[in-house]
């Protein structure tokens, strides 16, 4: 099976001819530094903040965790999983299609292949920025100040590869930005509310919670969560594995995707 898959989509051709190209995407978006960063964390602020100190002081602690607490620790996941997908998609059908920034670029001694490796590690770089925001405001607000949330920084990027992957799936699909709606509104928002970013998930009926657990966003709280506050993960191979599994097969049905799409 492994191998017919290989011979009809042969897998993603891997070498550091990303880097440059991740280069110019990060010049570019160095120049809209102060729009780029207030945008992906002026929101999730305004969300914490209303949710965590408004609806969070009419309820319970969660486990023993203060709610803004528990919600702070859940949006770093959500918000750094946000902004890989909307660079994978906006941003990458932009350079794709209106700026033909790729085919340019494949004009030179690169391939799709050297593109989308770019794409995809510079669209979870932005996972990073946005990640490492939020923390910040966590440490300096008291929220938490344990010396785990130092281990949330790989995760984050891992987080935005995820992301990132699936978002190119779909962008090989689009025809246009409206197409990107589908996904937002039969996959990104559902997980949002069931991957136990705002709510633990295990409130939800069981046979929803089987199907959260192997959400890529359910695996990524179940990792961070714990380390924000100080606390060993419960099952942290898995965890990894859901992640890593979205990654890695993501990305190869990405490329085999666009390349049908683009070099046919």
């Amino acid at each position: 099976m492994i191998t017919i898959l290989s011979r009809n989509a042969p897998l993603p051709d891997i070498s550091l001819r990303w880097v440059p190209i991740w280069r110019r995407n990060y010049l570019v978006w160095k120049r809209m530094f102060a729009q780029s960063v207030f945008g992906n964390v002026a929101e999730p602020l305004i969300t914490l903040f209303a949710f965590g100190y408004g609806l969070g002081s009419l309820l319970a602690p969660i486990d023993g965790v203060r709610y803004i607490v528990f919600l702070a620790s859940g949006s770093i996941c959500m918000n750094a999983f946000n902004a890989a997908t909307f660079e994978s998609l906006y941003s990458a059908f932009t350079r794709m299609h209106i700026q033909k920034s790729w085919e340019a670029m494949m004009n030179a001694p690169l391939s799709l292949d050297d593109v989308m490796m770019a794409e995809l590690i510079w669209a979870a770089s932005k996972s990073v920025f946005t990640g490492v925001a939020i923390l910040l405001v966590i440490f300096v607000l008291g929220l938490s100040r344990e010396w785990s949330m130092l281990l949330v920084l790989p995760l984050l990027l891992l987080i935005g590869l995820t992301a990132a992957a699936l978002g190119l799936v779909v962008n090989a699909y689009a025809k246009n930005y409206d197409f990107f709606t589908y996904y937002f509104t039969i996959v990104v928002t559902p997980m949002w509310f069931l991957s136990g970013v705002f709510f633990p998930f295990t409130q939800l009926p069981g046979w929803v919670q089987a199907i959260a657990q192997w959400m890529p966003l359910t695996a990524a709280v179940d990792l961070v969560r714990p380390l924000i506050l100080g606390r060993v993960p419960d099952q942290p191979l898995f965890d990894l594995c859901v992640l890593l599994a979205y990654t890695v097969f993501g990305y190869w049905w990405a490329v085999t995707l666009t390349r049908r799409r683009l070099l046919k």
